[in-house]
């Protein structure tokens, strides 16, 4: 049995400082943490610097964590999403002056061009937007923020949020349904409609 299979035992490990410990948390929860990275950056290897400097912050603050307003993989899940949010405002600008005049609402996309995606597939689709739209996407689509709570995690005007989401959402289709296009072979049926 680990040492440290008790997260309470965990955590009293990594607030004295023990490697072990750290080592520890690190292994149990660094898959998750780098799956969760991965969804707002660009590449594997900004997901894993942020995982890690992310964990950094972890070993930094345990000390501040409290188990009794919550769980242990919730705290570092915000840890991790605000090491991103970081890591991208140092690369990017936002346009704080982008406004969206109409919200086109949610966008259409044929159940038969999801059919085709795997999961995979739609992180690499998203990671073709640009770092501040697939951020407010991420935020928004994946993890439910609200436009006036992705405006104060990012710095940036609810109206840009906005325009952001609908702009990935454009952008988003227009990916989508030109790889469906050019996955499609023509059927009998097909040849026969010419």
């Amino acid at each position: 049995m680990n040492l440290f299979s008790n997260k309470s035992k965990l955590i009293k490990g990594c607030i004295a400082n023990e490697r072990l410990a750290q080592e520890g948390l690190y292994k149990l929860y660094y898959k998750e943490m780098w799956q969760l990275c991965n969804r707002y950056l660009k590449s594997g290897e900004l997901a894993e610097e942020a995982a890690n400097l992310g964990f950094l912050k972890v070993f930094q603050h345990i000390n501040s964590f409290d188990e009794s307003k919550g769980e242990l993989t919730g705290w570092i899940k915000v840890i991790m999403m605000r090491t991103c949010i970081d890591l991208v405002r140092k690369e990017i600008k936002f346009n704080k002056d982008v406004h969206l005049a109409n919200d086109p609402g949610d966008v259409f996309v044929s159940p038969e061009i999801l059919e085709k995606l795997y999961a995979e597939d739609l992180i690499k689709t998203i990671r073709i937007l640009p770092v501040a739209t697939q951020m407010v996407f991420n935020l928004s689509v994946i993890d439910g923020y609200s436009h006036k709570e992705i405006g104060e995690k990012l710095s940036i005007t609810e109206g840009t949020s906005r325009w952001h989401l609908a702009e990935a959402k454009k952008q988003l289709r227009s990916i989508l349904e030109a790889s469906a296009k050019s996955d499609h072979k023509p059927t009998e049926k097909d040849k026969q409609a010419r």
